[in-house]
């Protein structure tokens, strides 16, 4: 007889898998919903006590590795890197894909902990109350290259050293993050641009871009022009759109800071398409090094992130158990100049 999952108690009642979660283990709902899905899993005989105690007494070992998309060049070496973690701790990774969907991403978690997986990596799609159910079961979570409900403004104070690097950005929810220094990163970039004589400089950003874009206003001072801050979906449809849009409504604009390895592809194929030349008619940095931006003709200078380093920090810290572990990893960035910014003419 098939065991009964807490999919199917979602499904049954109606609702997400995070609600089903958020209800059994005590967590915030309405009074309507917590009694329909109490009454659903009664009926279903589902028993959430019996998760309590595979993940209190027959751990299984092994790490969940959960990304919003595992073509992405980033998340791609990211993810080596906690293979390479797990692999010389003996540890086997299940992987899975999130499509920047937090509803996906419940539906992910709920299936870990069914394994009764313990211990996961993730760069996290939802808020902080995706993952309170997790962790009121017991589950040790980190996450690595974003954090769910980032500040406007984030102090960088009060930081913690770890192996010689700068550590503890604040964590939402007290979850250890290992994160790379997009703050430093962007503000040596503006300053390049600056210093090349760039007064019309945008910023191309997505989702989870509110560190990035609060360095970049810093950065520029009382240059910073808000039309000139364009935010993207998270598909590359929305990028190039962004993109074009952008280009097209400020043929003033002479430099552009693209936030991410997918906005600055978006970037040179509009820049391509309006015969915008690179970089006689517009300068372009672009965060994240990957490999076709070495290939670009002309290549693109980047801000560099250690991914696979990020990788493999986070799965460090998941494998802590019982041992006091930091609040975050802070590490550092690197600005690599190459033919993609010019004088501005």
């Amino acid at each position: 007889m098939k065991r009964t999952t807490i999919k199917d108690v979602a499904e049954a009642a109606g609702v997400g898998v995070a609600t089903v979660s958020r209800v059994l283990s005590g967590g915030s709902a309405s009074p309507e919903t917590r009694e329909r899905v109490l009454a659903v899993a009664a009926h279903l005989d589902y028993r959430p006590s019996a998760l309590g105690r595979n993940l209190r007494q027959q751990r299984t070992g092994g790490i969940g590795l959960l990304l919003p998309d595992l073509t992405d060049p980033l998340y791609g070496r990211l993810a080596e890197g906690v293979l390479a973690c797990a692999r010389s701790a003996g540890e086997p990774v299940l992987v899975g894909s999130t499509g920047g969907d937090p509803e996906q991403e419940s539906e992910l978690i709920g299936m870990l902990l069914e394994q009764s997986v313990d211990k996961v990596v993730a760069v996290p799609s939802g808020d902080a109350d995706t993952w309170g159910p997790a962790l009121r079961t017991g589950m040790t979570v980190v996450f690595a290259g974003e954090r769910p409900d980032e500040p406007t403004e984030e102090p960088v104070d009060d930081l913690l050293l770890l192996d010689g690097l700068r550590g503890r950005p604040r964590v939402e929810g007290g979850i250890p993050t290992v994160l790379a220094d997009d703050r430093s990163g962007v503000r040596t970039a503006v300053q390049y641009l600056k210093g090349l004589g760039h007064r019309r400089i945008a910023y191309l950003g997505g989702p989870g871009h509110a560190r990035r874009v609060s360095a970049f206003r810093e950065a520029l001072g009382p240059l910073v022009d808000d039309e000139l801050v364009v935010f993207a979906g998270g598909s590359r449809d929305a990028a190039y759109a962004a993109a074009s849009g952008l280009f097209q409504s400020r043929p003033d604009l002479t430099a552009v800071l693209a936030g991410g390895n997918q906005l600055g592809e978006a970037a040179v194929l509009a820049a391509r398409e309006l015969d915008l030349r690179i970089p006689r008619d517009l300068s372009l940095v672009m965060y994240d090094d990957v490999p076709w931006a070495e290939l670009c003709s002309p290549p693109l200078t980047v801000i560099a992130q250690p991914a696979q380093d990020l990788g493999y920090r986070a799965a460090e810290l998941v494998l802590r158990p019982g041992i006091r572990r930091p609040r975050g990893v802070l590490l550092p960035t690197e600005l690599i100049v190459r033919g993609s910014c010019g004088p501005r003419r």
